[in-house]
């Protein structure tokens, strides 16, 4: 169920359109979902000083209104690993189209995973799951449910992944937390329903899926026109 800073957050999103990364984010949290340790920074001395807090190295995003795809741009910017690397990649990002800060993040590992949805005209709520990060784009490795789903769903669609085998250890690599993973698609697909009204799709990617849990690493959330 919404809470009333999550219908805030919805609310502030109407003027752009979409969410913003840190909304977006905060918005998770409220719902009970894994999120990095973050901070929306809007001068240098709070960047560094979140960095320095939480432990370099860090990944320092751009937020501005007007860049939803944040790495086309050059947005995006992983192992940030001192102050002065953090002073040189907030003074680039300040150089964007409507800055508005920058979002520093702790860095979490794991396999990239993808869960989306989206809203179909006809069939409502539409949940999405697959190998995330730049390889979704390459193998479209993905499996689609209609919401809401029940943990047999969930596990449906985690098997019927042709690259499933990363997910369980592939060559002795490390085993993903399948019941975190499991519990957070449920949850998903509960907020996915509960926002159906007001929102047009959802991408999380990548989710770093690890033995000790599942993370939101991106997020964009598009409302409906």
């Amino acid at each position: 169920m919404l809470t009333k800073e999550m219908g805030n957050l919805l609310q502030s999103a109407q003027t752009h359109g979409w969410i913003m990364e840190p909304y977006a984010k905060r918005l998770f949290a409220l719902a009970g979902i894994d999120v990095p340790l973050f901070r929306w920074a809007k001068t240098l001395e709070e960047a560094g000083s979140f960095s320095r807090e939480v432990g370099y190295p860090v990944v320092m995003k751009i937020v501005s209104p007007r860049v939803i795809h944040k790495s086309e741009v050059g947005g995006v910017v992983v192992g940030v690993s001192d102050d002065a690397s953090c002073a040189k990649t907030f003074n680039r990002l300040s150089l964007i189209e409507g800055f508005e800060g920058v979002l520093v993040e702790e860095m979490v590992k794991g396999v990239e995973i993808i869960i989306g949805a989206t809203i179909d005209n006809q069939f409502g709520p539409i949940i999405l799951l697959g190998i995330g990060g730049t390889a979704t784009e390459i193998y479209h490795d993905v499996s689609l449910a209609m919401a809401p789903l029940c943990e047999i769903d969930v596990e449906k669609m985690i098997r019927s992944l042709k690259a499933v085998s990363l997910l369980e250890g592939f060559r002795g690599s490390e085993r993903v937390n399948m019941d975190t993973l499991k519990k957070l698609v449920i949850s998903f697909s509960e907020l996915v329903m509960d926002l159906g009204d007001v929102i047009e799709s959802i991408d999380l990617n990548p989710v770093m899926c690890s033995a000790e849990g599942c993370v939101i690493a991106d997020a964009r959330i598009m409302m409906r026109r």
